[in-house]
C-alpha cells in the first residue's frame, strides 16, 4: 500500500521496494561469488569456472536436434551464446533469492545454495576438472552467502520503514562496494589466470618447420566463389569446449596404447623430430547444412598419424583409435582412414602459423574425408587403439552415426542475396567430397535442364573444388539449384535431410531477383 509523506504527497509501496532492493541485493551477491570462483580457477589453474562447469555440463548432455538448432541460430558463437544465457539464468534466479532472503535468509540461502551445488556437481562430471576443480564453484558458493547475509542485515530495517534514509544510505553504500569489489576481483582473476598470455607468448615463440609456399596452387580460385584458402580467424570453430584448453608446448604430451605392440609416449620436441608433411585439406562440420558455412579449407603441417601407428603397432584384431582431447571430448575414427593414402596427421600448423588455441593448439587431427565430431580432435592428448565394439566416442550415444564418412554436396556463393541486372550473371561457388574428389558440377534456373559449370582446379581429392557458371538472367524472381558428381560419375543426394545423423543431404537452393 502507499504510504504519506509529511507533505501529503505518496511514497512507493514500500514491499516493492524493499523486493528490488533484495534482488538488487541478490544480483550483486551472484556476481560477487563468480569474481570470486574466476580469482579461485586462476589459480588453480583450472578452467572450470562455475559458468563453465554448468555450460559444459549443458552440452555433454544436449540432444542433437538442439545442438544443430543452437549452430543455426548463432553459427559459431553458440558457446557465447551458451554463456551469456547462462549468466542471465543465474542472475535471474539470484534476484529471486535475494526477494526471498529479505524476510526469510534460509529461503534466499537455499537457491544459492542449490546453484553452488549443481555447479560443483557439473564440474566434478568433466574429465579435465582433476582433483581441485570444484573449488572455483564452491567458494563462489560461500562468497555469494555471506554477500547474501549482509544485504538481509542492511534491509531488515527498510522493510516496515523503507524511508529510513540511514538504513537507505547504508544499502547503497554496500551495494556499491560489492559492486567495485566484484569488479576488481573479475579483474584479478583475469590477471591471476596468466596461463592465457602464457600459452599465447610460447606460441609466438614456436619455431615450426615451414611449407614450401603458402600461396595456393594456380588455378584453384573461381571467380565469384569464396577465397580457396579460408583464413585462420575466419575458419569454423565447433566443438565441446566452453573455455579453451590452455596447454603450454612444453607440457604437452601424446600417449599411444591399447591393442598395440609397443606403448608410445610423445612430446611436443618428440613431433618436430620428424619428418614433417604439409597438406592442403577442406575440413567439414556434420552439423553444416545445405549451403552452410561450416566448413573450410587451409594447409595443414604436421607429422604422418600412420607412422606412428605403425611404429606402436596396431593389433590386427583393431579397427579403431579412441581419440581424447584435454576438455574430455572422444572422437571414435576408422583404423583404416589413418593407415592408408589420405595422410591423416597430427597437425601442429595452419597456414603456416601455428594452430589457433582456439583450432587445438598445439596439437589435433586432421582425417581427410570424416566429419570432425568422428576425427578431428583438437588438443589431443591420448590415443587409444582399440575396437568400435568396445568403447562409445562423445556423440556417438547422443545419436549421431559411429564413423561419419563426408557427403558430396555443393553450394552457391554468388549472387547469393543480390538483385542482379538482366544479362550475363556469374554463378560461382564450391563442392566437396574429401577422398572421394568432384568430377562434375550443374546448375540449373526454375527447375528447367541442368546446364554443365565450368571447374576450377583439382589439386587434391581432399580439397573443395570451385566452379563457375555464366546465366542468361532475364527479369523476375529465379531459383538456381547446385548438384555435384563425384569421380564415379554419382550425383549427389537430391532429397533432404537435416544433419543429425550423419550428415545433410539435398540440392542447395537460392533466390535471385534479376531487374
Amino acid at each position: 500500500m502507499k504510504q504519506n509523506r509529511s507533505d501529503g504527497s505518496k511514497t512507493s509501496s514500500g514491499p516493492n521496494v524493499t523486493r528490488w532492493r533484495g534482488a538488487i541485493g541478490g544480483v550483486l551477491a551472484a556476481l560477487a561469488g563468480l569474481a570470486a570462483g574466476s580469482v579461485v580457477a586462476g589459480i588453480l589453474g583450472t578452467s572450470q569456472t562455475p559458468v563453465v562447469a554448468i555450460g559444459s555440463a549443458f552440452i555433454d548432455r544436449v540432444p542433437p536436434w538442439l545442438k544443430d538448432l543452437a549452430i543455426s541460430w548463432f553459427g559459431t558463437h553458440d558457446k557465447d551464446a551458451l554463456r551469456t544465457g547462462i549468466l542471465i539464468v543465474l542472475l535471474a534466479l539470484a534476484a529471486v533469492g535475494g526477494i526471498l532472503a529479505v524476510r526469510r535468509y534460509w529461503a534466499g540461502a537455499l537457491v544459492v545454495l542449490v546453484l553452488a551445488g549443481l555447479a560443483v556437481a557439473a564440474a566434478l562430471t568433466r574429465a579435465d576438472t582433476g582433483q581441485t576443480g570444484f573449488l572455483p564453484s564452491m567458494i563462489a558458493g560461500l562468497v555469494a552467502l555471506g554477500i547474501l547475509r549482509l544485504f538481509t542485515r542492511r534491509l531488515e530495517p527498510l522493510i516496515d520503514f523503507p524511508d529510513d534514509g540511514t538504513s537507505r544510505r547504508g544499502f547503497l553504500q554496500l551495494s556499491g562496494g560489492v559492486a567495485l569489489g566484484a569488479a576488481a576481483l573479475a579483474l584479478l582473476g583475469r590477471v591471476v589466470s596468466g596461463n592465457r598470455a602464457a600459452v599465447s607468448d610460447a606460441r609466438k615463440r614456436l619455431n615450426l618447420p615451414k611449407p614450401p609456399t603458402l600461396d595456393p596452387p594456380a588455378g584453384v580460385q573461381a571467380d565469384g566463389a569464396v577465397p580457396w584458402v579460408t583464413p585462420n580467424d575466419d575458419f569454423y570453430r565447433i566443438d565441446t569446449a566452453l573455455a579453451v584448453p590452455q596447454i603450454m608446448p612444453s607440457d604437452w604430451k601424446l600417449r599411444i596404447h591399447g591393442m598395440v605392440d609397443r606403448e608410445l609416449e610423445l612430446n611436443f620436441n618428440d613431433l618436430l623430430k620428424r619428418q614433417a608433411i604439409h597438406k592442403w585439406v577442406t575440413l567439414t562440420c556434420v552439423s553444416n547444412e545445405v549451403g552452410g558455412d561450416l566448413i573450410g579449407n587451409a594447409l595443414w603441417s604436421g607429422v604422418l598419424l600412420k607412422d606412428l601407428l605403425e611404429e606402436a603397432g596396431p593389433s590386427k584384431d583393431a579397427d579403431a583409435i579412441q581419440s581424447k582431447s584435454k576438455d574430455g571430448f572422444t572422437a571414435g575414427t576408422p583404423l583404416s582412414t589413418l593407415l592408408d593414402d589420405r595422410q591423416s596427421m597430427l597437425a601442429y600448423a595452419m597456414n603456416g602459423q601455428p594452430l589457433p588455441v582456439e583450432h587445438g593448439f598445439p596439437v589435433r587431427i586432421v582425417v581427410p574425408g570424416l566429419y570432425g565430431y568422428v576425427s578431428a580432435t583438437k588438443w589431443l592428448v591420448d590415443i587409444e587403439v582399440t575396437r568400435f565394439d568396445q568403447f562409445e566416442a562423445y556423440w556417438t550415444p547422443r545419436g549421431w552415426s559411429e564413423r561419419g564418412p563426408i557427403k558430396l554436396s555443393s553450394r552457391i556463393d554468388t549472387p547469393l542475396g543480390k538483385k542482379v541486372e538482366p544479362g550475363p550473371v556469374t554463378v560461382a561457388g564450391v563442392a566437396w567430397d574429401q577422398h572421394v574428389g568432384v568430377s562434375k558440377v550443374e546448375v540449373r534456373v526454375d527447375g528447367g535442364p541442368w546446364q554443365q559449370a565450368t571447374l576450377a582446379t583439382d589439386p587434391s581429392i581432399d580439397t573443395w573444388r570451385q566452379w563457375h557458371w555464366t546465366w542468361d538472367a532475364s527479369r523476375g524472381q529465379h531459383l538456381l539449384q547446385v548438384r555435384a558428381f563425384d569421380e564415379q560419375g554419382k550425383p549427389q543426394i537430391e532429397d533432404s535431410a537435416p544433419p543429425a545423423p550423419d550428415g545433410s543431404t539435398g540440392l542447395h537452393t537460392i533466390s535471385v531477383k534479376v531487374g
